[in-house]
Formats: structure tokens, C-alpha cells, sequence
């Protein structure tokens, strides 16, 4: 329950930051360019974010099934 509570905070997170980075960009323009720019920052973030976990999990799969990652730890 922890991890998925993280996941989720994470992902909200990252939406955050590109909302804000998307409205910053899109403020210099205009008043819709901010709004549509926070809109398209908030889904790139939200993406990003599960595409991360993705690979984190992915990542800790392989380690665990290598057989070389247990002669590494050794050493």
C-alpha cells in the first residue's frame, strides 16, 4: 500500500512541476497559451512519472534475475 501511495504522490509531483513549467513557457505568450501550456505540462509530467516507475521496476527485475548481480555483491 506504501509503494502505491508513493507512486501516486510521485506522479502528481511531476505533473505539478510541468504545469508550472508549461504556464511559465505559455505565460510569456498569452493568457491561453499559460493555460494550455500548464495543461500539456501536467500530462507530460504525469507521463514521465509513470514511465520512470516503469523503468525502475524493470530495472529492479533484472537484478534480481542476473546471476552476475550476486558476484558483484560478493566482491
Amino acid at each position: 500500500m506504501r509503494e502505491r501511495i508513493t507512486a501516486v504522490l510521485l506522479r502528481a509531483r511531476y505533473a505539478a512541476i510541468g504545469a508550472a513549467v508549461g504556464a511559465a513557457v505559455g505565460g510569456l505568450f498569452s493568457r491561453n497559451a499559460a493555460s494550455t501550456g500548464g495543461a500539456i505540462g501536467g500530462l507530460v509530467g504525469a507521463t514521465v512519472a509513470d514511465t520512470r516507475g516503469t523503468v525502475d521496476t524493470l530495472l529492479e527485475d533484472i537484478r534480481e534475475r542476473d546471476p552476475r548481480s550476486d558476484e558483484l555483491d560478493a566482491e
